[in-house]
């Protein structure tokens, strides 16, 4: 049994997955980096987005018994890990102020979090979507 997804936790999914993203890159835009620098905190974001949302759907395809390859859910669970290790070492190694370090690690948690909740959320109505359909 799916339940409707609450308006408020849509919402609060969306400004949680735009802010983190938007945050981070215009910290990015605005950084006294070198523009590889740049690139790689850019690149690191964007996998990690894949990668969570990835994720998400082939643990809620194995709650829901649609297949799902043992490999291709161990390379979500490797790239979700993998994109957090490379902005934590990227970070560590970075000469950039400790609060401009925090701030990064913050915006990139908060993106992940939102992109796992939006797909989520999405999945969800689709579901309920359907079952509504099928009831009809």
């Amino acid at each position: 049994m799916v339940q409707k997804t609450s308006v408020a936790f849509i919402a609060a999914s969306w400004v949680a997955l735009g802010a983190g993203t938007v945050g981070f890159i215009v910290g990015l835009a605005r950084a006294e980096m070198l523009l590889n620098e740049k690139g790689y905190y850019f690149t690191v974001l964007m996998f990690g987005l894949f990668g969570v949302v990835s994720l998400q759907k082939s643990v809620r395809d194995r709650l829901e018994n649609l297949p799902v390859t043992n490999i291709y859910y161990g390379i979500c669970w490797f790239g979700t890990i993998l994109s957090i290790a490379l902005l934590t070492i990227g970070l560590i190694n970075a000469t950039i102020l400790p609060s401009e370090k925090g701030f990064y690690a913050f915006a990139f948690l908060l993106a992940l979090f939102g992109a796992i909740s939006v797909q989520k959320n999405t999945r969800d109505n689709m579901a309920l979507t359907q079952s509504e359909d099928i009831n009809r």
